[in-house]
């Protein structure tokens, strides 16, 4: 299906999948909604990248709200559990193989380095560096109020991009992977698998 939408709303997301950057490049506006309810078991704490053994989820823990209604941007991260220490080591493991994984290492490997503070502001700064990566420049705002009242150029993907859900909003083009051979074509995994697997070629996907 092919949106006729000039802007998508989206939730922040950690690390996120690939169809949220296909969106945020194919939209003239991206909206990233600051104000709703953090929800557990979302690409908002977490992401999923190949590794040799399978698909592996890595999870930012979080300090869990007084409420539960909670809104996203208030949500800080829990620095227990070495889960940088954790999480690099594993997409290291899962990409150290790949042909581009040298040429970005550097410019990833400082977020697992220094504790961080809010999960909304953490996960951003990761999107910004992305779309530099990826050399894509979409204009990005940020509600102030959660949006309720949605317009019919606007495309709602806030609960759509989901680990539990399967959109069928893209249709992936298989691109090369370097355990395909052994787990197959993995579609929509984090934004990490493109781009250490593909480089600067993934703009031939879209």
């Amino acid at each position: 299906m092919i949106s006729e939408a000039t802007t998508v709303l989206l939730s922040t997301a950690y690390l996120a999948p690939v169809e949220y950057y296909l969106q945020m490049n194919t939209h003239r506006q991206v909206i990233i909604e600051r104000h709703c309810n953090y929800v557990k078991q979302t690409y908002r704490n977490r992401c999923v990248i190949a590794s040799a053994n399978g698909l592996q989820t890595l999870s930012i823990p979080v300090i869990k709200p007084d409420s539960p209604k909670y809104p996203t941007k208030d949500i800080r991260i829990a620095e227990h559990g070495n889960w940088r220490h954790l999480h690099w080591n594993a997409i290291v493991s899962a990409y150290n193989s790949t042909p581009f994984f040298e040429y970005y290492e550097d410019d990833f490997r400082p977020f697992y380095e220094k504790p961080q503070n809010f999960l909304f502001d953490f996960n951003e700064t990761l999107r910004e560096l992305i779309c530099s990566l990826l050399d894509i420049s979409p204009k990005v705002s940020y509600s102030d109020k959660y949006i309720t009242e949605i317009t019919q150029d606007t495309l709602d993907l806030r609960e759509t991009i989901h680990p539990k859900k399967e959109t069928a909003i893209i249709r992936f083009q298989p691109y090369y992977q370097v355990f395909a051979k052994k787990s197959g074509f993995q579609a929509n995994l984090s934004i990490i698998d493109l781009l250490f697997n593909m480089g600067p070629e993934w703009v031939l996907l879209l």
